[in-house]
Formats: structure tokens, sequence, C-alpha cells
């Protein structure tokens, strides 16, 4: 075998190896070629000798290490009222993080400055390296263009190049994904670790659902898989949704058409996140609400479940705060409606991040692309030196 040295640090990363010796026996290669590939990474700041570290943590002194410290991802969450923003280390710690309110239905060139401000101010504190940035769009992606392609509920944002926006901030590349996505990605650190078959359904102003098979995201054919909430049902016949269409399931569970029918109820709410926390305060009306979403979006749900028959379904999403309330609905349908075989030994499960998940899902985005191993290989072929800082 011949891995390259991004091959070894992939096994750095994951656990696998701990040492050169460990590197040898897994690849199979010679002491000369392994030491060759761990130098070359230590030379670009990317692996830490034990020998430099013995005498800092007690390290034995073959030992090498990842070093989570030499740079950082930045993960940008673009939601149809809020962005969220954070810094990562290599190793998906969160080093710092903001939110920014904007308009719903606000186009690039009132969200992206903005935006980028703040991630200037976030990669300053860091200050070390960026090596990519992810960033999770509601609707259809086209990963390769780095471009939203089908979003009906964020109107100007299909085509536009958004690298250009944050080019005063970072040279490092962008990454693009669809926000459900994105959300079953942060699963890859929580829930996926223990089951490989998983759906992960966001339930927020808008539906998606994210598909993880075999412990990998899959998107389909043009980035579509799981665009749930403008599948049409019959309790949404004639309905009209922002989409253009009619009889989406958006339009009678979506977080926007819960928050219009409750004004129009005579209450108070311009977000669902109020409705939520009215509902996690005892409020009857609101519980009702989510209670009856997760009946609708389990009928749909549960179709899906039995065609993939996944382990576990994780929800997210601003309405999954109130969890209880809302699976309870999910249960209803999902166990009257999907075949006893495919809900046998099926968990349904709260995310793992709560509303931090979009942002965890857009650095591990960021992390699969900057530390692949042929980006690695890259990066040493141009004579990168990172960082290297010891916390720990």
């Amino acid at each position: 075998m011949n891995e390259t040295a991004g091959d070894l640090l992939a096994l750095l990363r994951s656990g696998r190896a701990h040492t050169r010796s460990d590197l040898r026996r897994l690849t199979g290669m010679s002491r000369t070629a392994v030491v060759a590939r761990v130098t070359a990474l230590a030379d670009a700041g990317l692996v830490l000798l034990g020998e430099e570290l013995a005498s800092t943590g007690g390290r034995p002194p073959g030992s090498l290490v990842f070093d989570k410290h030499a740079g950082v991802v930045l993960a940008v969450a673009i939601g149809r009222s809020r962005s969220q923003l954070a810094t990562f280390d290599l190793g998906g710690t969160e080093l710092g993080s903001v939110s920014v309110e904007h308009t719903v239905g606000a186009g690039p060139d009132e969200v992206m400055p903005p935006v980028a401000e703040q991630l200037a101010d976030l990669v300053r504190a860091a200050g070390r390296p960026v090596l990519g940035v992810g960033l999770s769009l509601p609707g259809t992606v086209d990963p390769v263009r780095a471009v939203s392609i089908d979003s009906p509920v964020m109107a100007g944002w299909d085509g536009v190049d958004l690298a250009p926006y944050l080019a005063a901030v970072t040279d490092a590349p962008l990454h693009v994904g669809n926000d459900a996505d994105v959300l079953a990605l942060s699963e890859r650190l929580g829930h996926a670790a223990s089951y490989d078959d998983v759906l992960v359904l966001k339930v927020s102003t808008g539906l998606g659902l994210g598909i993880i098979a075999d412990g990998r995201v899959v998107s389909g054919h043009l980035g579509g898989a799981g665009e749930i909430g403008h599948v049409r049902t019959e309790a949404a016949a004639g309905r009209a949704c922002r989409c253009g269409g009619e009889g989406c399931l958006e339009t009678v569970a979506g977080g926007w058409a819960l928050v219009a029918q409750f004004v129009e109820q005579g209450r108070e709410a311009s977000h669902v996140r109020d409705l939520t926390a009215l509902a996690l305060g005892g409020d009857a009306d609101a519980k009702a609400m989510l209670r009856e979403s997760g009946r609708l979006v389990g009928e749909v749900v549960a179709a899906a479940i039995t065609l993939l028959n996944p382990h576990a379904l994780v929800v997210g999403g601003d309405m999954s705060a109130a969890f209880d309330v809302y699976a309870a609905g999910l249960r209803e349908s999902i166990y009257a409606r999907a075949t006893a075989l495919a809900t046998r030994d099926l968990q349904v499960l709260p995310s793992t991040y709560g509303d931090r998940a979009g942002l965890v899902g857009c650095a591990v985005l960021a992390l699969d692309k900057a530390l692949a191993p042929a980006a690695v290989d890259a990066m040493l072929l141009e004579g990168v030196r990172l960082g290297s800082r010891v916390d720990d």
C-alpha cells in the first residue's frame, strides 16, 4: 500500500492510530515512508510529535497528536430570519459564536455583508488560520458550484455566488449544504455514532429531512432528497404555499403556518420560537398546535420510515425544543401508518446539539472538506505552514 500523508492524518484523526508503529501496522508501509509523511505533517503544523509534548502533557515519546489548534473552520447557518455564525477548531470544538437577525426573505445583498462583518470579528478573536467555511441554506443547493439552485422561500439566493461576500474575511474554500443535510451531518458527532441508519427531521419555520444511510448523508440526485415540506398532503388541500404551489405539508405543519394560525386566533407570536417557548411554559393552545404539527409531519415521515427502515428518527429545529410535545404527535402517526417491521426498533430522539446543530453540521461540512486526504496533500504540496498551540 502507498498511502499519502493525508491518508495517515485521517488515521490519526480517527483515533485508529496513535504512533508511527500504528501507522506502519495499518498501512503496511515501510518505516522510512511513514517517517517521511509524518515529518511533512509535523512541518505543516498538523501533527505534534510526542517527543515535543512529553514534558508538557506526559505523553509517551513515540506518540503522534493531531494538532486541533493549528487552524479553524467557519460555520455559517443561514436561516429565513436569523443566521448563526461560529468558529470551530480542527477537532470540532466551538470557539466563539454570534447570531445575526435579518428580515424574513431578505436577499444575499442584505444578509451577507453583516454576516461577513461578524465573521471577521470571530476570526480575529480566534487568531488562527482559516481552512474552510461551511455554509447552510434552506432549499436545494449545488455543492460543486456552492450556490442555492432551488429555494422557493429564499427569494434572490438561487445561483448567487456567495464566496465574494466573504473575500475580505478569508480566501479559504466555501462549501455550501442544504440545512437539513447539514443537520444530519451534525449527528455524525452524535446519534449517528450509535446508529448507522438515521433520519434527521428539521422542524422549524420550514420542514426538511436529512438522510443518513450506512453512516453517510444521502442528498439524492440534484441534492433534492428530503424536501418533505413541499410534499402534497390531503390536510393541506387548497392551501397556498410560499413556494407558489398548493397543498404543501408546510402550509399546515410548518412553523410559519403555525404562527399565522396562532395570530389569527388573537394570540401574539412573531416566530415559531415564540410558539415553542409558550408551549414549554404550559400554554395549552401552543402545545396543541405543536403536537398537531408533529402528527401531520408524522403522516409523511411514516412513508419514509417504511421505505428506508432507519434505526433512529432524530428531531431538530426550533420546534424540537418542545421535544416531548412534538414527538408525541410524530409517534401517533408513525406507529399508526408505518409498517410494524420498520417501527420495531425505531428510536425517536431529540437532536444531539439542540439549537446549535446547524452550526455543528456546518463545521463538520467544512472539516470534512478541509481535512480530506486530497486536501491535506494539496496543502503540503503548496508548502502551507499552520500555527501550533498546545492547550491540553
